[in-house]
């Protein structure tokens, strides 16, 4: 497990989707040369530290030359599917809620981007005395809610109870696995506690059935913000979440617009983490790729002070923007640990060799045309990305060789299984660049011996749709990087047979004995470089089951307004860092 920062399903649907990471290089400044573009393989893998009690006491580290006041704009493709934490594991909902929610632990930003695992809610980032298997959190004075009140003890047992209730379908399942008990606790509503969380003064313990010396991470996910019980509206609270961070939700439009205002009732002295310069975020989220590129170009008006979370650069505007060296001052350029793949539906397409038709017959090279081309993404032949602790190269499908696809090898295969001819339903997004994508898909599969049916699916619903058991899809774009540093939040949440579910990660629903068995036992491995060769012997083992077809690694290039100061990256939440902007005059 060595990886940096935590995960979340990455939305696709466009140049580049919204992963979540550890990141590499940052984009150059000069806008010229060729070659200066960053490239996945090859760039340095980072680590994120735990940092000390003094890294985890507020307020955060000023930003040079940053004012305050003004209105930062949004400029996006669409709402977000989920806003109650609980339900939260798509990066983009992670990275617009870090100014509204706050967890147990978070991730700081240096003045250098480098980021550090740190106590947000909590004086420290955690302590254990068991190697793992009980962690303690104590929680700091003058943490209050965006209606003045205290945020209580009685608030954090309710955040980490409330995962088990029923109405929660999404997110990560992690610590609802790992609590003793946790298998048979159906949540806090008939008022009864989970005896694995205790609370002691300030002071919570979580008690878990095995050791996890990395929960101090997955506690930083926002799948595990904090809730406060008062106002906790249940169902309800998935669209109008309670803050206990410097900003709370002024007004919202569902599909439309979200504006940010700000807490007057949030204390810097406790966040280490947080900034707060703009007096306001107004979000609009009806922009597609072009649109939105094609205003950061002209520079006009409000749109000078807009910055995007999801939308990147448009692919038809990539060799515009990034050889133009006055419009790549204002791109921020990341690469990401993401890999993006098409997971394949192994309840429905079970044999093996039909799914290995598939990876041979796929249009790598086309669909990187269309996603905007080197500059932007680098072809995958694995699930973990180069920049990921624990990566092996390795090409079982000859990607390398032919990444057009090899349609003879593919029907060649199809017929060898009697299955020439076989139906394929594939899900994607409804935005411009998926139908272009979809088309290709098509015509590759098709000239391979496959009989293909794409389904357009609204792109603000989209995992919610394709995380269903049921749901009717032989294919769909997916994505996926480290939750935090460990190959476990890989393998585990995608490709684990006890991870499958309504709202699971496991998209492939794959459920191999043998893949099971090694994950389990990878996650055991106490020497690091051990469990990264366990890790990388995972992938490969999975991909000649060939559950999903691997599409891209992902490098990220965000554009923004000339008046937007300090657009920085931040690795924990694998975008966007919204906190540590601010709006010029």
């Amino acid at each position: 497990m060595s990886f940096s920062r935590r995960n979340f399903i990455i939305a696709t649907g466009v140049v580049a989707a919204s992963s979540t990471v550890l990141t590499a290089c940052g984009g150059g400044k000069d806008g010229g040369s060729k070659n200066s573009a960053p490239k996945v393989t090859g760039s340095k893998t980072i680590n994120i530290p735990v940092g000390t009690k003094a890294d985890s006491t507020g307020p955060a580290p000023e930003v040079k030359g940053a004012v305050k006041g003004g209105t930062v704009y949004g400029l996006d493709q669409f709402d977000m599917d989920h806003m109650d934490p609980a339900q939260i594991y798509v990066s983009t909902e992670g990275a617009i809620t870090v100014p509204i929610m706050r967890g147990l632990t978070g991730y700081k930003i240096d003045d250098k981007g480098n980021t550090t695992l740190v106590g947000d809610a909590a004086t420290d980032a955690g302590t254990t005395k068991d190697g793992g298997k009980t962690w303690s959190f104590t929680i700091k004075e003058g943490l209050k809610w965006e209606d003045g009140s205290d945020v209580t003890m009685d608030d954090v047992r309710h955040t980490f109870e409330r995962i088990y209730a029923s109405f929660i379908t999404e997110g990560p399942r992690y610590v609802q696995d790992w609590l003793l008990g946790g298998d048979k606790y159906k949540g806090p509503f008939e008022g009864k506690h989970l005896d694995a969380i205790e609370i002691d003064g300030r002071t919570v313990t979580f008690r878990l059935n095995e050791a996890h010396g990395d929960f101090n991470f997955t506690v930083a996910m926002r799948g595990y913000s904090l809730v406060p019980k008062k106002h906790d509206t249940k169902e309800k609270y998935d669209k109008r979440p309670f803050s206990c961070g410097p900003y709370k939700i002024g007004a919202r439009s569902i599909g439309k617009s979200m504006t940010y205002v700000r807490n007057e009732h949030w204390d810097p002295k406790t966040d280490p983490i947080r900034n707060a310069y703009p007096d306001k975020f107004q979000f609009g989220f009806t922009y597609e790729l072009l649109a939105s590129t094609d205003r950061y170009i002209a520079d006009r008006g409000n749109d000078q002070y807009a910055i995007s979370i999801f939308n990147e650069v448009a692919s038809e505007r990539v060799a515009q923007v990034l050889t133009n060296a006055e419009l790549k001052k204002r791109v921020l350029t990341q690469v990401d640990t993401v890999t993006y793949y098409w997971p394949i539906n192994t309840t429905r397409i079970k044999d093996v060799k039909v799914r290995q038709a598939i990876n041979w017959a796929w249009p790598h090279q086309q669909l990187q045309t269309i996603k905007g081309g080197a500059a932007v993404t680098e072809i995958a032949t694995t699930i973990l990305s180069p920049v990921t602790p624990g990566y092996e190269k390795f090409d079982l499908y000859g990607t390398t060789k032919k990444p057009a696809g090899d349609p003879e090898k593919a029907k060649a295969l199809l017929k060898e299984a009697g299955k020439l001819g076989q139906k394929l339903v594939i899900a994607y997004q409804s935005s411009d660049n998926m139908v272009k994508q979809a088309v290709a898909i098509k015509n590759a599969l098709e000239a391979a011996g496959f009989q293909v049916v794409n389904k357009q699916l609204d792109k603000s619903t989209f995992y919610t749709a394709i995380g269903k058991i049921d749901n009717g899809y032989d294919m769909f774009s997916a994505g996926w990087s480290p939750d935090w540093p460990a190959g476990y939040s890989v393998f585990y949440p995608c490709w684990s047979g006890k991870n499958i579910g309504d709202g699971r990660s496991n998209y492939a629903q794959l459920n191999d004995p043998s893949v099971n068995k090694a994950i389990d036992a990878a996650a055991k491995i106490a020497d690091a470089e051990e469990a990264k060769k366990a890790w990388g012997a995972i992938d490969r083992q999975i991909m000649e089951l060939a559950p999903a077809v691997p599409d891209y690694h992902s490098i990220r290039n965000w554009m923004h307004g000339s008046k937007i100061g300090n657009v920085v990256y931040d690795a924990g939440n694998t975008c966007v860092a919204l906190c540590k902007l601010y709006a010029m005059k």
